[in-house]
């Protein structure tokens, strides 16, 4: 398992602890509570949802059996295939040519992750 996805499941844990240590929360207070960045936020998504572990309502996650796999589970598909046809493309270019929002692309590479399916890196661009 390479660095990226190692943080995906660290991230993981981080959110799974935020829920448990706090209860139901709202996005916007588990990144805080969990100190996650919004792309890692999903990633985290992606990765308990494969787990089965994260469950959604409405605008409120919280732990327990997902109801997120058939949303997730698909959108892990359409990135697997675009993968497939590329060695090396970015999130930006996935969400593309998926048609799926960058938040849903995350999600889609944790669980893809989660599944040991995929390898990611950081690329650092110079401005």
């Amino acid at each position: 398992m390479n660095e990226m996805i190692r943080a995906f499941g660290c991230n993981a844990g981080k959110l799974w602890q935020a829920l448990n240590n706090n209860g139901p929360q709202v996005q916007t207070k588990l990144l805080k509570k969990a100190n996650l960045r919004i792309d890692e936020f999903y990633t985290a998504v992606g990765w308990l949802a494969r787990e089965n572990k994260i469950f959604k309502e409405k605008r409120t996650y919280k732990l327990g059996e997902t109801n997120l796999t058939e949303e997730i589970g698909k959108n892990a598909g359409k990135v697997w295939e675009v993968l497939g046809h590329n060695d090396e493309i970015d999130v930006s270019a996935i969400s593309r040519i998926t048609n799926l929002d960058k938040n849903d692309c995350y999600s889609a590479l944790g669980w893809l992750g989660r599944e040991g399916k995929i390898s990611a890196k950081i690329k650092i661009r110079k401005k």
